[in-house]
């Protein structure tokens, strides 16, 4: 049903606005619609919007679940029967600001549910009555009729609620087919040309309890209509245009008529054009009346005011209402003006939109209860020392000129009973060092906000305040020495620069927090535990930070019910980092694990644990750590016979490589080394087929390894226990382990334990220490592997010399 709400308050407020009627008589219709429009089903509304969309018809292709029906300002011109059959559901139809100039009501005859109807703001001229359509909200006014376009069959209508005419004539015959009905609002439009044939009391036999009528515009009021009905409690009138001398003004007998009836409770004017004394006169009439509330509004006046007593004698008056006045003199002592108006022996009292610079504090003890001076120009001097305000509760001074916050205090000290002050939309400001901070005990509801209060206002408070606006100001924080309000209920701080949610250590009864529109980044975590009596919170728009620190306040404010969280989750997003800026809070999730240190670093430690064991395990389930080293052996060795210069590798050699092995180890070496050597045209030198006949065995020895590009050990238990082992390992030692160390090829061939290796062999040791040897692998699977290592040591070509040339070299050696 919100969209009906929306658009009563629409239609109700561009017609006010025309007329210029005040906001108590459109809450007035507004209750009235809301009668009808309760009983509607929200499950079975259907509403179509088409208004301000040029339509000259009444469109075609409407829905036949429509309820609901807005063809306002258009251009529409007439209404036939063949629009309306379709819609047997419409409830509602607004027509209203259209060009139709007849209205033939069988056209309703099948919308046997159509309650509201409205064509006001039309061209209307005649209309042709049918007796079945019963309808609670009638509007016809404002347009061209020229008597009251009431039917007999109007008579039938015993469910109307409000009924709106228009005309240029009254008679009093017109009334009566409708004399009989109690119809709550009657609203008549009065023509230009009104006034010409007019009976006075053509309005007696209407039965109504509110009745607004509006005068012809831009023209001297000059009829003698009596608005007295019997029945209306709620009498408005509207165009009073009276700038003749107030002797001669013609609305002051109207007004007198008012005086004979018995009781009038509500009289409202509005759009009055006139004389400050007429405006005297039409108060000191309203004075002496029965009625209670008396509200005028929209008013320009004229001349200068005329010294005059007011008078002080008792009034059945409880409020007076002026609005919006305008003036074209003030050349007059305008003391007496606020001596008026101050000393009233009434209520309640509202002089908002009227210039007013000044109010003068009560003579005596006032009874007034309300005093609204809102949208005045009002400075800090009011009510200054004044003391006869013992029994007002409450005071609106909202947009005016205030300026110091302190001055404010200081007249509230004298209110014993004020509960609700407003000073929005001010200049008002507080300095914490002026040590005033006396509010009225008795203030239970303080509104400051849209002024330019920073967070030292927190110091200083009523002490008892409830409720507490606070909005639109400079707020950066809320300090922790504030001032302990245990009877905080309601706090708005919205629009301000706020960058974190207050704690209630300091608001014990806060139950609805409003603090949107703010720079909250990153909310306390703590904030539901210290408020718990929270019952509603509004804190959307705010540039939210999605980071981990977020993640529980999403939680609990998810949680919570919509009803207590306002907005939820539409005003709620992230405004940084960037790649979550836009997104709801309630769609941002992040790992657990990423936001919690302690768990990550366990998290990491035993993956890596894990991981480490796992590789351990592979390793030494497929032996990993042989099969990098000899590739790394192998990667070594093609580096190191690449860097050596190929003239100083050719010198003298003849063989590839001298191989020392022991006796006890030659079937490996000659099934298993020679054979993987010489398929690579590898020349290797053996003891048994290479050594020289006629010389020593060590001769052989130093001659062999010289004439070799590499020396190979195959090492063994069995290498250490041969004594020509032990002399081959030795000469190697003494004579190439410090000239080319990177000539030597060791290869274990079984494992050799460090003790059983003699004293002697102290560079073996320092070698096999280091793990530069190639250890013969037991699995089949891994020759592959150790004998490309053991040929990458042979990884160049050289040109070794001939046998015939080392004979020669040897026997010129020998001579």
């Amino acid at each position: 049903m919100s969209r009906w709400s929306d658009y009563l308050k629409n239609v109700c407020c561009h017609k006010m606005a025309q007329i210029k009627l005040r906001t108590f008589h459109f809450v007035i219709i507004f209750i009235l619609m809301r009668e009808i429009k309760t009983q509607i089903s929200d499950e079975s509304e259907f509403l179509v919007d088409r208004s301000q969309t040029g339509l000259t018809h009444v469109p075609k292709d409407l829905s036949l679940k429509t309820t609901t029906l807005d063809l306002s300002q258009n251009y529409i011109s007439e209404i036939q029967s063949s629009d309306m059959l379709p819609l047997s559901k419409l409830r509602i139809l607004i027509l209203s600001h259209n060009r139709i100039q007849y209205l033939d009501i069988s056209v309703f005859k099948f919308n046997q549910q159509l309650e509201f109807l409205d064509l006001s703001h039309n061209e209307l001229r005649t209309i042709s009555c049918y007796p079945t359509v019963n309808f609670k909200h009638l509007d016809l006014s404002f347009n061209a009729f020229d008597a009251l376009p009431i039917c007999k069959e109007f008579g039938n209508l015993s469910q109307l609620k409000f009924l709106g005419l228009s005309a240029t004539q009254l008679q009093k015959s017109s009334m009566q087919p409708i004399a009989h009905l109690n119809i709550s609002k009657v609203l008549l439009v009065l023509g230009d040309t009104y006034g010409e044939k007019e009976e006075p009391d053509s309005l007696q036999d209407l039965h109504t309890r509110s009745l607004h009528v509006v005068f012809p515009t831009k023209k001297e009021f000059h009829f003698i209509l009596n608005v007295s009905v019997s029945t209306a409690v709620n009498v408005e009138l509207s165009n009073i245009k009276c700038v003749l001398h107030d002797n001669e003004c013609r609305f002051l007998d109207v007004l007198s008529e008012l005086q004979k009836k018995p009781r009038l409770p509500n009289l409202t004017l509005n759009n009055i054009e006139t004389t400050w004394n007429t405006l005297m006169s039409i108060m000191q009439i309203a004075w002496h009346t029965n009625m209670e509330y008396f509200s005028i509004s929209n008013v320009k006046l004229q001349g200068q005011l005329g010294i005059r007593n007011f008078g002080s004698s008792a009034t059945s008056l409880k409020a007076l209402s002026i609005k919006q006045v305008v003036s074209d003199v003030f050349n007059f002592p305008q003391s007496n003006i606020y001596r008026i108006f101050s000393n009233m022996k009434i209520q309640n009292l509202t002089l908002s939109g009227t210039r007013m610079i000044h109010i003068l504090c009560p003579s005596q003890i006032s009874p007034f209860l309300y005093l609204d001076f809102s949208n005045n120009l009002l400075t800090d001097t009011i009510f200054k020392n004044c003391k006869t305000l013992v029994a007002l509760k409450t005071l609106s001074l909202k947009m005016n000129q205030l300026k110091e916050l302190a001055n404010v205090i200081l007249m509230t000290k004298e209110m014993k009973s004020l509960q609700q002050l407003d000073i929005s939309q001010n200049s008002l400001r507080y300095d914490e060092d002026e040590n005033t901070c006396s509010w009225a005990e008795s203030l239970l509801s303080l509104n400051m906000s849209s002024n330019i209060l920073t967070e030292s206002v927190f110091r200083c408070l009523p002490p008892k305040v409830e409720v507490l606006d606070l909005h639109s100001n400079r707020i950066m924080n809320i300090p922790e020495d504030v001032t302990y309000l245990e009877s905080l209920q309601e706090l708005n701080v919205a629009f301000n620069s706020l960058t974190d949610l207050p704690g209630c250590g300091a608001f014990s009864s806060l139950s609805a927090l409003i603090i949107d529109h703010n720079l909250v980044s990153h909310p306390s975590t703590d904030f539901f535990q210290s408020c718990q009596k929270i019952r509603s919170m509004k804190a959307g728009n705010n540039p939210f930070h999605c980071t981990c620190e977020l993640r529980e306040f999403i939680k609990n404010t998810g949680q919570l019910s919509s009803d207590i969280v306002w907005d939820w989750p539409e005003t709620y997003k992230c405004h940084y980092p960037d790649p979550y800026k836009g997104i709801l809070l309630k769609d941002f999730h992040v790992s657990p694990l990423s936001c919690n240190t302690t768990l990550l670093i366990v998290t990491i430690v035993t993956s890596m644990l894990v991981l480490a064991a796992t590789v351990t395990f592979l390793c030494l389930y497929f032996d990993l750590p042989w099969y990098l080293r000899m590739m790394c052996q192998w990667t070594q060795t093609l580096r190191r016979t690449r860097n050596i210069p190929l003239e100083e590798l050719q010198r003298n050699l003849q063989f590839h490589a001298f191989i020392s092995y022991s006796g006890h180890d030659s079937a490996w070496v000659k099934n298993e080394l020679l054979p993987n050597l010489e398929k690579e045209n590898l020349q290797i030198c053996l003891h048994e087929r290479n050594f020289v006949p006629g010389k020593s065995i060590v001769e052989n020895i130093i001659s062999c390894i010289e004439k070799s590009y590499k020396s190979i050990f195959v090492l063994s238990p069995n290498f250490i226990q041969s004594e020509w082992c032990h002399y081959e390992l030795y000469f190697a030692h003494h004579n190439l382990f410090h000239a080319a160390f990177d000539n030597l090829i060791l290869i274990l061939l079984a494992p050799i334990p460090q003790y059983a290796i003699p004293n002697n062999y102290h560079k073996l040791k320092t070698l096999m220490a280091r793990r530069t040897y190639l250890k013969w692998p037991t699995e089949k699977s891994k020759h592959g592997l150790f004998w490309a290592n053991v040929r990458a040591a042979f990884n160049i070509k050289l040109t070794l010399t001939s046998d015939y040339d080392d004979a020669k070299t040897l026997e010129s050696q020998e001579i």
